[in-house]
């Protein structure tokens, strides 16, 4: 069963053809880093215009990657939240035309089903299957939530399993990836932040980790629910941090310009990034992850999960991958991630979340609508 997946949730024009819930016949992605690169972070009119662009000749990338026309389809699965409205609008209205038109079912899929699902994608690649129930931390830009995940049924296999979800907690200010993007704001690092971050934390290691000592950034606490995150406080705290320390700002200033003139950040800001700056980074990152891993792994052994996932934009975090490889070792449960490629916002695992509701018999009709707010649990 061949299930065309589209996704426009934010800021990528993604569609895909997946093949029973598990094979990847075709993943194409259009990206708009550079149209929103200038302003910091996604504009969502300009999102909307360029979904609106790309929408049609995404889709049929798709399907000429995978050898196939639009009749050769069986079903049509598209994201219908949560995400920017205007966004969302345009990948549903055209998987309802596409359904509608071939007589073909529709199915409506939540944005972070998908996030899990992509991890199961990569765990049928390379046959290292995660069991269930299991702990899903997802993170990224919009998101940084903590679920529960079991099966309705019979879990094998995998790509058919209806999966059930209860969430164990959540950010209570900015997600991760916000986070990131904003720190990376402060310091005109460029956008976006999180892999500017995570590449730019790994030069000049013995000077960095120097200064990075000499950074305190206390872990977050937070009444009530012990598994929620917040990262508004840290944010502030490099603020504190840069307003503490004016010296740095000579070479924020110097790199606002560089980026000013076109150029993308990461690698070509090394040599405007003294290593103090590196050690903030360093600094920030290693609180980021281990609040992240944190409650993650206490999740984990609360419920007696055997597995952990780990998904999302912020998953193809190399620090976050280590940290979290590492501590589960420890834990004795084993953790799993998609690729870095099925870690940012893709269509393939839209389609893989359709097929499991396409076998049970569910459909949505021509009035299904985007829901900006849409919980999974």
């Amino acid at each position: 069963m061949r299930i065309l997946g589209i996704e426009s949730s934010c800021d990528e024009t993604a569609a895909s053809v997946v093949a029973d819930g598990r094979e990847i016949l075709s993943n194409v992605v259009a990206s708009q880093v550079s149209v929103h690169q200038k302003y910091g972070g996604v504009v969502p009119e300009l999102a909307s215009r360029e979904h609106l662009r790309s929408i049609v000749p995404v889709v049929r990338e798709a399907l000429d990657c995978a050898g196939l026309n639009f009749n050769d389809i069986d079903g049509v699965g598209v994201t219908c939240g949560p995400g920017l409205v205007g966004s969302l609008l345009v990948g549903l209205t055209y998987g309802k035309v596409v359904a509608d038109a071939l007589g073909k079912p529709l199915i409506g899929v939540n944005h972070l089903e998908g996030h899990v699902r992509a991890v199961f994608l990569e765990a049928f690649r390379v046959d290292r299957r995660p069991s269930l129930p299991a702990v899903c931390l997802i993170v990224s830009g919009g998101h940084t939530v903590l679920y529960e995940v079991a099966a309705t049924g019979p879990p094998e296999p995998l790509s058919a399993a209806l999966l059930r979800y209860g969430k164990i907690g959540q950010t209570r200010d900015d997600a991760a990836g916000e986070a990131y993007d904003k720190v990376a704001k402060l310091l005109a690092l460029g956008y976006p932040g999180g892999p500017i971050i995570d590449r730019l934390a790994t030069h000049g290691a013995q000077s960095r980790r120097a200064h990075a000592e000499h950074i305190d950034f206390s872990p977050t606490k937070l009444r009530g629910n012990p598994y929620d995150f917040s990262f508004s406080g840290l944010k502030t705290a490099v603020l504190y941090y840069l307003r503490a320390h004016p010296e740095l700002q000579p070479e924020i200033e110097e790199r606002r310009r560089v980026l000013g003139s076109g150029e993308r950040g990461g690698d070509k800001l090394v040599p405007l990034c003294s290593p103090q700056t590196l050690g903030l980074l360093v600094a920030f990152q290693k609180r980021v992850v281990a609040e992240l891993a944190r409650r993650t792994l206490q999740a984990a052994e609360e419920i007696a999960a055997q597995s952990i996932l780990v998904s999302g934009g912020v998953a193809a975090n190399n620090e976050l991958r280590h940290s979290f490889e590492r501590e589960a070792e420890q834990s004795g449960v084993p953790v799993f991630f998609p690729s870095r490629q099925l870690s940012t916002d893709n269509a393939a695992m839209i389609a893989a979340a359709a097929y499991p509701r396409l076998l049970s018999g569910q459909r949505a009709g021509l009035d299904l609508n985007a829901e900006p707010v849409l919980p999974l649990a």
